[in-house]
């Protein structure tokens, strides 16, 4: 989720109980088989297949008014191995999950879980080809939802008005009367009649970013539903609020020193200073050209927005290294079109709908303006868009049920995986979630920087510990830490699959990236 970037570059038994009586974990009533047919296009790869499951827009009230749920499956090939379903996200949230079972296999995913588990994917409530949400956003305001920089009290005021403007757009839109159900709690109740759909007991699962979140909400609506479950670049219990905006600015800082390194050694080819610390002084510089509108084509707010997208990869640094060479050299600056491959105003209504049904959203601009002073001298360099205010403050519809308290009530088969230094879900919101679960979970921490351990780091203890959770259900007896080691987890590949595999990631970072 992006400003149109430089790259393309988640008490309790008290609480279980309300949520119980509000609303119904499930209709009474399961739904017929789903009928498998040929997939989309964007979707279609050898061996999967596609169907669609009408859902309540309301669980509170099971008869009433059904949406589309777009479903697509991966069957494995040895019945004789085969586990169960794994169900999948690969975060945003408002992107879609139905390529997943396309692109993993390509990605890497070792053979052994393929044969395992019927790979399941799904575009959300409100997303993609599943029944869509929309806020009639015009071209110009197709950019990130992540707020400017604010560099005063001042600033953060004058974005409100256009915080507020969006905001009444989407309760104005011709989809507004489905905008208070689009929600993570609403989305693990779908997760959970395709489980029904599929004539299964239980449900494995891997979910990275924001999924990781969503498959926590799963896990604590249905704990005894869940068989394996792995959380991967984990959003604190609290889910997509202001803590989870505020944490961007903490991750940026925690690995940009990672690129700095990186492009200090490299001063040679792209002229950004020899030391670490010149290069840091080099992004101050930068942002200081950009802010007061010196380069034609970018903003200071598409260069901090692009700077922390690329620190999602290593494999981004050169592209980013090089944008910075540009801009500094040539005092041009070109904003990416990379996202066009998806229809961007539906993925920013679906990930506004997310993440401003979610609790927890301030109403007041002196709170934002207050976060923002703060944040702005602890975290100088993302902080002040981070803590800025979302049009969440003015959200036309209050929550339609209290928010899940995630906790730890339920089988011990969660397993959590988290980079020491990731940019989008930093390590303090894993370490929450990791104590909001309790018994119920096992974190693998890994030594090394980027967002996602399994399939997109080359951290082999990282991706083993996945892999071996998954198809031998073993999992570490305590939290484990994995150092850093020189990669080539997949130095096996030909150099053809080398390719797939980068293509199939980043298919899936873009997801991530929109934010």
């Amino acid at each position: 989720m992006k400003r149109a970037v430089l790259s393309r570059i988640g008490t309790l038994a008290a609480a279980a109980v309300t949520v119980a009586v509000l609303v119904p974990a499930t209709a009474s009533a399961a739904p017929p088989g789903p009928e498998w047919g040929p997939c989309p296009e964007e979707v279609a790869a050898p061996g999967v297949r596609c169907t669609t499951l009408k859902v309540p827009l309301d669980y509170r009230d099971p008869g009433g008014s059904t949406i589309d749920i777009a479903v697509s499956k991966l069957a494995g090939t040895k019945p004789s191995k085969r586990r169960g379903i794994m169900l999948t996200n690969p975060g945003g949230p408002g992107v879609s999950g139905l390529d997943i079972p396309k692109g993993l296999p390509a990605a890497g995913v070792p053979s052994s879980l393929l044969d395992a588990y019927d790979i399941i994917g799904f575009d959300p409530r409100g997303t993609g080809r599943s029944t869509p949400v929309n806020c009639d956003f015009r071209p110009d305001q197709q950019v990130s939802e992540l707020p400017p920089y604010a560099r005063d009290a001042a600033a953060v005021a004058e974005h409100a008005k256009y915080a507020a403007g969006i905001a009444k757009q989407c309760g104005e839109s011709k989809t507004a009367g489905n905008l208070p159900y689009i929600t993570t709690a609403n989305t693990a109740r779908d997760m959970d009649r395709i489980r029904e759909a599929l004539g299964e007991r239980k449900i494995s699962y891997y979910g990275v970013s924001y999924g990781s979140y969503l498959g926590a909400v799963y896990s604590t609506l249905f704990p005894e539903r869940t068989d394996r479950v792995v959380l991967d670049s984990v959003v604190g219990p609290g889910g997509p609020d202001t803590t989870f905006s505020r944490r961007l600015a903490e991750g940026f800082q925690d690995r940009f020193p990672d690129f700095a390194k990186w492009a200090a050694a490299r001063h040679a080819s792209y002229g950004l200073g020899r030391t670490s610390r010149q290069v840091t002084a080099k992004f101050g510089e930068l942002v200081a050209k950009l802010d007061g509108g010196a380069i034609p084509g970018m903003d200071g707010t598409a260069f901090r927005t692009g700077t922390l997208g690329a620190l999602y990869a290593t494999s981004s640094f050169p592209a980013l290294a090089q944008q910075w060479q540009a801009i500094d050299h040539t005092g041009v600056g070109k904003r990416s079109t990379q996202a066009s491959q998806f229809d961007l105003a539906q993925v920013l209504s679906a990930q506004l709908h997310v993440i401003c049904n979610n609790a927890g959203w301030p109403k007041d601009v002196k709170t934002y303006q207050r976060n923002v002073s703060q944040d702005r001298v602890k975290y100088p360099m993302f902080g002040a868009a981070g803590a800025n205010i979302w049009p969440c403050a003015f959200w036309p519809s209050e929550p339609i049920e209290p928010q899940v308290r995630i906790g730890d009530r339920g089988p011990s088969n969660i397993l959590l995986v988290q980079n020491l230094r990731d940019p989008a879900t930093p390590l303090s919101g894993a370490k929450e979630m990791r104590r909001a679960l309790g018994d119920r979970a096992r974190m693998v921490s890994v030594d090394d920087g980027g967002h996602g351990v399994w399939l997109s780091s080359e951290n082999a203890c990282g991706n083993n510990a996945v892999n071996r959770f998954f198809v031998e259900g073993k999992r570490p007896a305590h939290d484990t830490a994995c150092a850093a080691d020189k990669g080539g987890l997949f130095d096996s590949m030909t150099s053809q699959q080398r390719q797939d595999r980068e293509k199939a990631l980043e298919v899936v970072r873009s997801k991530q990236l929109m934010f």
